[in-house]
């Protein structure tokens, strides 16, 4: 049986299990799975701040929601949020990160992006890991992109960067 903690942080509520810890305050999210570190029994989340948010916005098929860039123990990802949703018409939807603002309708050759694998699902919470040797000072859009069809069904420019983030 799994016993909960509940605290309230400015307004808002922190469960805090022996195996999950959520929670959001500010910007930052609070998420950690099988937390390590324990205060007199309690688990503490570990931080992953949100950096370069992105919204996006329709390509050659309706997409929305938001793309922010986090950190995880050190790992980088590419996280959708919940109201991310894109056309289930594509057969091969990939994501992949940019160099430009506004990425193509359709892509000539594969410089000027990674591809960081195929999309999960059509709609909702989802993470795609980065590569440590990509510098995301260099990348300027996260695109939903049919490799089938070389069509992008819709893009989400990032935000400025951070020095934490863009190594």
């Amino acid at each position: 049986m799994m016993k909960l903690n509940h605290f309230v942080i400015l307004g808002m509520t922190l469960v805090v299990s022996s195996e999950v810890a959520t929670g959001v305050v500010g910007n930052t999210l609070l998420n950690a799975v099988n937390p390590s570190t324990n205060l007199n029994g309690i688990a503490v989340a570990q931080t992953r701040p949100a950096t370069r948010p992105g919204v996006f916005v329709a390509g050659e098929k309706p997409t929305s929601g938001t793309a922010r860039i986090i950190n995880v123990n050190g790992q980088r990802y590419i996280e959708f949020d919940s109201s991310f949703k894109t056309s289930e018409q594509g057969p091969d939807l990939h994501v992949i990160l940019d160099t430009s603002q506004k990425p193509p309708q359709s892509y000539q050759n594969s410089n000027g992006y990674v591809n960081l694998g195929k999309l999960h699902k059509f709609n909702g919470t989802q993470r795609y890991p980065i590569p440590a040797a990509i510098n995301l000072a260099n990348f300027k859009s996260v695109v939903i992109w049919c490799r089938m069809a070389n069509a992008t069904f819709g893009y989400a420019t990032l935000g400025g960067t951070s020095n934490a983030s863009a190594q």
